[in-house]
């Protein structure tokens, strides 16, 4: 049963664009060329972004591809679907790699396991800290200014051969 989701490349350097969008399409098994503007919260970077649809999985592949480049900041979604949890990528240059499990509404899902780990990992004063890195908050302000650069930038959408 086919997902879908979307990458977002929010900042790259021009020199990175068509390696990117190679990286894409060796994930997808298709041609990709995407619509690069300007991201005007980073003068001389680009940004793009492209639907896709593939095998559950692909999020987790494209993320993994993309990640080969340390100066870009990107997310990859994608949807739950059958038998398998939506997953949600972020990537900030210094930070490295998240990964979150989303629900169907695209909120980010902690696993009854993780809490239990964290509360016993942590004194309850740290509590509050040790949730918002659970949970991805630093990845998410730092990358909210790029998502508001994109508002009205032209999506493509991908379909995964095979």
């Amino acid at each position: 049963m086919p997902t879908r989701g979307v990458v977002y490349v929010h900042s790259t350097p021009l020199a990175v664009c068509s390696h990117v969008e190679w990286a894409i399409a060796r994930v997808l098994a298709a041609p990709v060329n995407l619509h690069w503007t300007a991201q005007p919260v980073d003068p001389g970077a680009r940004r793009a972004e492209c639907g896709w649809t593939g095998r559950p999985g692909t999020g987790a592949e494209l993320a993994a591809a993309l990640r080969q480049w340390p100066m870009i900041r990107f997310e990859v979604t994608e949807e739950p679907s059958a038998g398998a949890d939506g997953e949600r990528f972020m990537h900030v240059p210094g930070r490295g790699l998240f990964r979150a499990t989303v629900g169907v509404a695209g909120d980010i899902q902690l696993g009854e396991d993780r809490l239990r780990s964290i509360m016993a990992s942590v004194r309850p004063e740290a509590l509050a800290h040790a949730l918002d890195k659970a949970m991805g908050t630093a990845w998410d302000a730092e990358l909210e200014p790029y998502r508001y650069a994109g508002d009205g930038a032209p999506v493509t959408l991908l379909t995964r051969v095979g």
